[in-house]
């Protein structure tokens, strides 16, 4: 549990940076309703990471105390995806749809990066 603690500050960092690309980009090019659709894609993406941490944690600790678990939170971060395309679909001249799923996929496309790192590394 712990690799996934540190893949999630490590994913923290990485949505620091893509926001500072996002502001970036949304103040000096022509597209600023693609940056904040992949800013405000990013940060619900980060919260539905962070759900997965928090709940593996309350999964793990179940396990070894022999109680059973009942979800993983899967409605919350359901939800959470939802609410991540129902704003950009409310404010479309602030926001574009197609870019705030992206930016929705972008933590899990870092934790498959992550993945492909650490297994890199284990088998030097």
């Amino acid at each position: 549990m712990l690799d996934l603690h540190r893949t999630f500050d490590k994913q923290k960092k990485a949505l620091f940076f893509l926001l500072a690309l996002c502001v970036l980009g949304w103040f000096f090019t022509p597209y600023p309703t693609i940056f904040s659709g992949i800013g405000i894609g990013a940060i619900f993406g980060t919260y539905n990471f962070w759900i997965l941490v928090r709940r593996m944690d309350k999964f793990d600790r179940s396990y070894r105390d022999g109680k059973r678990s009942v979800s993983l939170g899967s409605g919350l971060r359901f939800a959470s995806a939802v609410a991540a395309v129902a704003i950009p679909i409310s404010l479309p001249n602030y926001f574009n749809v197609v870019s705030s799923v992206i930016g929705l996929m972008i933590p899990y496309i870092f934790l498959f990066i992550e993945a492909l790192y650490s297994l890199m590394k284990t088998r030097k």
